[in-house]
């Protein structure tokens, strides 16, 4: 077992002005829905495509659930779908590409990110399929899949606790849950250098090239007020998950936690 964090975390993410979760929930809407037409780019750009390789190491991290070709899989706060679309390509490698197989579902609540993920899928010929749904209010019944993915879309949620039931509740008795997530690294050269290039570069270079400054103002804002990695484990074990893993990569930059719903919960 985790130990419980110190302090309790935050009930969800806050950008600045707003008083509620519901108030949360409509200005992050808002931020993406302005940065949709650049989001690709600037994610390719201001990781220097390492992006790319932490989904594909979420995507491996299930390569046991993906190879059943009846497993269902959803992917939350999919935006543009890189993550489903690594998910597949994982899932393709390992059943073969022409096998019969369950597509992958993403959802977000943002429709331009939707758009562009819909055309994306429609290019290649991905086996995943789009909707809009909020993240804490998922348009699907009780155990319904075997796998949960999220990829930097947990931290905006307005409520962490709420999320993680709902996920839980859409979830198989089983099933797993992966949530990859930015972090701020631990003490040291690194983590100098990380919260000088969240803070001074990407702002930046992102609200310059979005034309929306607050967006990614807010993002090394939300980064710093997240749960840390332990605290994160501790909730997910108090809302219905077991065997949770914590995988560091970029030094400590980006964080993978996986685990399995508890099949009494």
């Amino acid at each position: 077992m985790i130990a419980a964090p110190k302090s309790p975390p935050l009930p969800g993410t806050r950008p600045e002005g707003s008083r509620d979760e519901r108030e949360a929930s409509a200005r992050v809407r808002e931020m993406f829905t302005h940065i949709a037409p650049r989001y690709d780019f600037l994610n390719r750009l201001l990781s220097l495509s390492i992006d790319r390789i932490w989904r594909r190491r979420t995507a491996a991290r299930f390569v046991e659930i993906l190879r059943r070709p009846d497993a269902r899989v959803l992917d939350v706060c999919s935006g543009t779908g890189d993550l489903a679309f690594a998910l597949d390509r994982v899932r393709a490698r390992a059943i073969g590409a022409a096998a019969r197989r369950s597509p992958i579902a993403g959802t977000d609540f943002v429709e331009p990110m939707l758009t562009r993920a819909r055309e994306k899928a429609g290019a290649s010929g991905r086996s995943v399929v789009f909707a809009a749904a909020d993240a804490l209010c998922l348009p699907f019944g009780d155990a319904s899949f075997d796998l949960v993915t999220t990829a930097f879309g947990f931290r905006n949620l307005a409520n962490y606790e709420e999320g993680l039931r709902e996920f839980a509740r859409v979830l198989k008795p089983g099933g797993e849950l992966g949530i990859l997530e930015f972090s701020e690294p631990p003490s040291g050269p690194m983590a100098g250098l990380f919260r000088f290039y969240f803070q001074r570069i990407l702002p930046r270079v992102g609200g310059a090239i979005s034309g929306n400054a607050e967006a990614y103002k807010y993002l090394p804002g939300s980064v710093a007020k997240f749960p840390s990695p332990p605290e994160l484990a501790a909730l997910m074990e108090r809302t219905g998950f077991t065997d949770v893993h914590i995988a560091s990569w970029n030094f400590g930059s980006v964080i993978l936690h996986s685990a399995r719903r508890s099949a009494t919960s």
